[in-house]
């Protein structure tokens, strides 16, 4: 009888693995055994060929929905004679390499017992099994087991019990498993954070939000704060009392269908959305939908996710046409978790909380995407995504990078794997340093890794510098912001060699001490060169400037024009002293940092075509330039100039800048300034790519940088660099903002410590 030995890695564990290859290997006439190992799981199988064969092609093909495969290994090995397929007991020792598997939504098996009158489970909001439920944010340590968990609060009751040690049961070693009789349970509190008495915690949350009352709802990660989406009242009460005023909320919605009637949704969209790992997806808005128009202000776009726990579709069962469902922070807070730091944090906003007993042990956001150039992109990586692995183009040491001190991140890395944290937010501040501390904490302990080196941002004063240099004698990297955008490119798209790397966003710490951000870099993981970048302009107030781009629109007249300003409807409303001052800033060069920044020059041509002069969120001036095209028919651009000192191509805006002020004093529309704004960025990027190529050689291009978040602009660039015979990279499963470049430094370390 021919006999396997087959390995598996991956996210294998803790999700319905072992059942499967039971009841596959049974299925196929098959003797051995399953077992999991300290790295995943453990096959040896034997029986004919055919059937050996059938076996190993189910292995490959019918996955349980939350495995993800990356090593699988079969050899031959001598028969054992055994007469029946077994799942052992689980082995320990060696070095431990098996993955937790993200939190996921509710499965369609679980849905259906949801709302089964005759079911055990019936509106009970914690079902699960091994196929859905949360995972990693109730994960206290490793191994993967109840009792480190925050479930093991909860003793399995006996009918519980039967499933869980049932391997023919879907929730055999589902370690969530619970019922009404055992599980968690629902409370409904008053603002006060007094108990409500009800009998339904869930149905008289629902009447409140019917009532226009906003509610904070405990989820799997963290409390969102609830308002019905249709009720104008509502919507404008959660930002007065969040201090929110125009940063698009998030939606929740039914179903597919619900989501129809909101926005347009195409293939990949509805993909996204009905995915495993429901992110939110940026969509279009429908004309005449039936929602707030207060939702996302000066917006073509919402943010729309599906339920994606059973409390969710409950709450959504009760006719809502869609729930606001945002963050439950204030401004530049996490999100809150713990039920009497929600209490505290969300007084004042929340006018009830429908929380629950199962504790949370790690905040994680929702992940955010949308689709670019035909392919998936996340812009925040969270909920859903982690800790899944990222594999690297070859194996390296084991490294700890600390991210950004902006949409921080942080990253472990492992052989040929580097995982990603969720989301942990703007390291300024306080409270957010606490989170990251317990981030770095808990991704080591559950993936059992202890770095060798630890990667940090180049920047001497900035929170992770300062954490890096805590670690005591490990060896420190500094891996400068834009290679580690580049490096984070390559990186997710398994690209070992050197590329052109066109780096565009807001801001970043330069090799100069300059701000950096309108880049074009050539190099790998190994080391970069500046090989170009955009003209250097004051940011008038430092800070200031990227809160109110008119400042930023001064600089960039200034160094066009020189001190004789055109007439312009911008300098009219920019008070005769504050001028004066901006210009006195700029000449002296009196706070007045020097930037290359792509993203200040978005903001730049915001505030000159009257779209933005100050901002009330990061990117919203750029993002409402991209908003104000209409349709694809624009097809001219501006004058721009590239001018070669010593070995860097120096791309010049002034020539940019004078063509839109020309335009605004035409009296051009906004959206055929914005159309042609993009296509001569769009074209830029063309030509210094083309020059960087008869110099190098090089032929690969990786676009990084928050900028490339821009569907208007990556979707002109790609094709264009294409027609030229490069082959360009762009990111998907990582975010192209600061929240991947974690992944970047990883990726830098791994391949500079020897």
């Amino acid at each position: 009888m021919p006999r396997k030995r087959i390995v598996i890695e991956g996210v294998v564990q803790g999700v319905g693995f072992r059942p499967f290859v039971y009841r596959t290997a049974r299925a196929h006439g098959l003797a051995g055994w399953v077992l999991n190992d300290s790295r995943g799981v453990h096959i040896e199988a034997e029986g004919e060929a055919s059937p050996i064969n059938a076996f190993l092609d189910s292995l490959h093909s019918d996955l349980p929905p939350l495995a993800v495969v990356t090593r699988f290994d079969a050899t031959d090995i001598p028969s054992a004679g055994e007469e029946e397929f077994v799942i052992r007991q689980s082995s320990g020792g060696g070095e431990r390499g098996a993955q937790i598997s993200p939190d996921t939504h509710v499965c369609p098996d679980c849905l259906e017992e949801l709302f089964d009158p005759a079911d055990r489970r019936f509106r009970y909001p914690f079902i699960n099994c091994t196929n859905c439920g949360p995972r990693y944010t109730i994960v206290t340590g490793i191994p993967y087991d109840r009792p480190k968990t925050t479930m093991a609060a909860f003793p399995m009751c006996p009918a519980c019990r039967a499933e869980y040690e049932d391997p023919g049961s879907r929730r055999f070693h589902a370690q969530p498993v619970a019922c009404p009789d055992c599980g968690p349970r629902l409370a409904l509190h008053d603002g006060r954070g007094k108990v409500v008495e009800t009998c339904d915690p869930l149905r008289a949350a629902a009447e409140l939000l019917r009532a226009g009352q906003i509610v904070a709802v405990k989820g799997l990660g963290g409390y969102h704060l609830a308002a019905d989406a249709g009720n104008d009242g509502a919507v404008r009460e959660l930002r007065r009392r969040k201090v929110r005023d125009e940063k698009p909320f998030a939606l929740m919605a039914k179903d597919a269908g619900a989501v129809a009637r909101l926005a347009e949704a195409g293939e990949t969209e509805l993909l996204l959305l009905t995915g495993v790992e429901r992110p939110i997806v940026l969509l279009r808005q429908k004309e005449g939908h039936p929602l707030s128009a207060a939702i996302a202000p000066r917006n073509r776009y919402f943010g729309v996710m599906l339920p994606y726990t059973p409390l969710h579709h409950l709450l959504l069962e009760e006719c809502f046409a869609a729930l606001v469902m945002t963050s439950g922070n204030r401004s530049d807070e996490p999100i809150a978790f713990r039920d009497g730091d929600a209490a505290e944090k969300l007084s004042g906003i929340a006018d009830a909380y429908l929380t629950h007993d199962r504790e949370i042990h790690i905040r994680t956001d929702d992940s955010i995407a949308r689709v670019m150039a035909g392919r998936p992109l996340l812009l925040r990586r969270a909920r859903g995504y982690v800790p899944r692995g990222v594999t690297l183009p070859r194996p390296q040491r084991r490294v700890l990078a600390l991210g950004a001190e902006l949409k921080n991140t942080v990253c472990l890395s492992r052989e040929d794997r580097a995982f990603l944290s969720q989301h942990v937010g703007d390291l300024q501040n306080p409270e957010v340093h606490r989170s990251f501390a317990k981030t770095v904490d808990h991704l080591r302990s559950i993936l059992e890794i202890e770095p060798e080196v630890v990667a940090h941002y180049l920047h001497p004063d900035y929170h992770s510098t300062r954490y890096a240099a805590a670690l005591g004698d490990m060896p420190r990297v500094a891996v400068q912001h834009h290679h580690a955008h580049l490096a984070s490119c390559l990186a997710e798209n398994g690209v070992a060699g050197e590329a052109i790397g066109v780096i565009f966003d807001g801001l970043g710490y330069g090799a100069d001490g300059h701000i950096w951000g309108g880049e074009f870099l050539v190099g790998g993981f190994s080391g970069y060169r500046r090989a170009g970048h955009f003209a250097y302009v004051p940011m008038p107030g430092g800070d200031a400037a990227t809160r109110e781009p008119l400042r930023m629109a001064i600089s960039y007249l200034i160094h066009a024009f020189g001190e004789d300003l055109p007439d312009l409807p911008l300098l009219e409303r920019v008070p005769e002293r504050d001028l004066a001052l901006y210009r006195q800033m700029i000449a002296r060069g009196v706070n007045s940092p020097l930037t290359s920044s792509c993203g200040r020059l978005f903001d730049a041509v915001a505030a000159l075509v009257g779209l933005r002069d100050k901002v009330s969120y990061e990117g919203q001036a750029a993002l409402e330039l991209e908003m104000a095209i209409e349709g694809e028919g624009e097809r001219a651009s501006y004058p721009f100039e590239i001018e070669v000192k010593g070995e860097s191509l120096i791309l010049d805006p002034g020539s940019l800048v004078r063509a839109v002020v020309a335009d605004v004093r035409d009296g051009v529309g906004v959206g055929t300034m914005s159309a042609r704004f993009h296509n001569t960025l769009a074209l830029m990027v063309r030509e210094v790519c083309l020059r960087i190529r008869e110099g190098t050689g090089l032929d690969c291009v990786a676009l990084s940088g928050g900028v490339f978040q821009n569907c208007v602009l990556t979707e002109k660039v790609v094709p264009l660099l294409e027609n030229e015979g490069f082959r360009v990279f762009t990111h998907s499963l990582v975010p192209p903002n600061d929240g991947g470049l974690a992944l970047g430094q990883a990726a830098v370390a791994g391949e500079c410590v020897d």
